[in-house]
């Protein structure tokens, strides 16, 4: 797999849409190109306004397709709220092959007998995570791909969430005349970059705090064990100081960027700026430490939530492997020495690094790409292989996508 083949993910957040793109090859997967633009017509997760989170959804993909220089048409597309439910479940299949070989075909079989569990007709199936595959008793195989055995099973975590909902962000990405290639679990797939092997068998939360929520992912044993999302985010950090300062929204988010910080005693008092009032034409002065006094205890609520969240989960406020912090607000300088002083010192945040540059607010995407590719990587392989025996006026990129989207649009679409 010499040449690589573009995969696109899209985060359909609160306040923002963003698209990541990158170049996957068998040994490496990078980012060459992100897309963004302001969310409109979703609130707290979910589509409220069709026309308008078409019309961001477009204006996003414009961004990438510029910064890339090519034309997206299939994208995956995250998936998080709080409508998502997890469940266990178990898939077992005989070994089709002559030479008893497990290839991918046996994989996607296994997975696929796994998803066969009574649901309510209102709850569709997400995503289904392998947490171990079992070769004629022998456990604790995370890739069987390739080995020979005659009985396969799967020990899998079913993903399912609301059709409503689901249902109308894909129908936003078709709109914007775009093919869903794949649904993922957003709070699954930032996993893929943030957390080591180790916090994911001593207990973590992963917490993404975002503009208009803050989405949790609590792993035990190497699992994924619950998720669930904060109706609060960055955007209350703004309302409490337009609110508190009498300005505008826009005002307030511009306050928040450029002079913001979590905590008042790392604030200079010194430090003054210009706020125009509403209802009134004169403006007032104010500093960096009163400003601090406003975004301090919003932070401090959104790191209460979290624990307490987490608490009642079943998980210890203060897991083993400590909280891995990420998502746009968390760029707020001194933020977490806040989230310490709730959380515990077993903290630390996650910004990753795409093209140069780090930003926090692009991890889940990130995160997706990297996902896709470990999940499917057998498929990338053996297209390309396919691809080489073929004329080269045959576009392999073709064969690769029709395969993951197919295995998509069977089991989960």
């Amino acid at each position: 797999m010499s040449s690589g083949e573009f995969i696109v993910g899209m985060d359909i957040g609160t306040s923002k849409v963003r698209v990541i793109v990158a170049e996957v090859t068998r040994d490496n997967t990078q980012i060459v190109g992100v897309g963004s633009a302001v969310s409109k017509g979703t609130k707290k997760g979910a589509i409220i306004d069709i026309d308008q989170a078409v019309q961001s959804i477009r204006e996003a993909i414009y961004d990438a397709e510029r910064m890339v220089g090519i034309e997206i048409s299939q994208v995956f597309v995250g998936i998080c709220g709080n409508h998502v439910s997890l469940q266990s479940s178990h898939g077992v299949v005989a070994v089709s092959g002559e030479n008893k070989e497990i290839d991918q075909e046996d994989i996607d079989r296994v997975i696929q007998a796994a998803q066969v569990v009574a649901l309510p007709p209102e709850r569709t199936v997400i995503e289904v995570v392998p947490n171990q595959f079992v070769v004629d008793g022998l456990q604790d195989i995370q890739d069987p791909y390739g080995m020979v055995g005659v009985r396969l099973e799967v020990e899998a975590t079913i993903a399912t969430g609301t059709k409503t909902i689901i249902h109308n962000v894909l129908r936003c990405v078709e709109k914007a005349d775009l093919s869903v290639a794949g649904i993922i679990l957003l709070p699954l797939a930032a996993g893929e970059i943030c957390l080591s092997t180790d916090e994911r068998n001593m207990g973590v939360v992963l917490a993404d705090v975002g503009g208009g929520t803050t989405s949790f992912a609590i792993h035990e044993q190497g699992q994924l064990v619950s998720t669930g999302v904060l109706p609060v985010g960055g955007e209350y950090i703004t309302q409490d100081i337009a609110y508190g300062l009498r300005t505008k929204t826009e005002t307030a988010e511009e306050l928040k960027r450029k002079y913001g910080v979590a905590l008042v005693s790392k604030a200079d008092k010194d430090i003054t700026f210009q706020v125009p009032t509403i209802g009134s034409n004169r403006e007032k002065t104010v500093s960096q430490e009163e400003l601090a006094g406003i975004i301090e205890p919003r932070v401090e609520e959104i790191f209460q939530l979290i624990r307490d969240e987490v608490k009642e989960a079943g998980l210890s406020d203060e897991p083993a492997g400590g909280y891995v912090l990420t998502g746009g607000v968390m760029s707020l300088p001194h933020i977490l020495e806040v989230a310490q002083s709730q959380l515990g010192p077993a903290v630390r945040m996650v910004s990753p690094r795409y093209i140069g540059v780090e930003d926090p607010s692009f991890t889940s995407g990130v995160g997706m790409m990297y996902y896709i590719r470990r999940r499917f990587l057998h498929r990338f392989i053996e297209s390309s292989e396919q691809g080489n025996r073929r004329s080269e006026n045959r576009k392999r990129k073709s064969s690769t996508w029709g395969k993951i989207r197919e295995f998509f649009l069977r089991e989960f679409i």
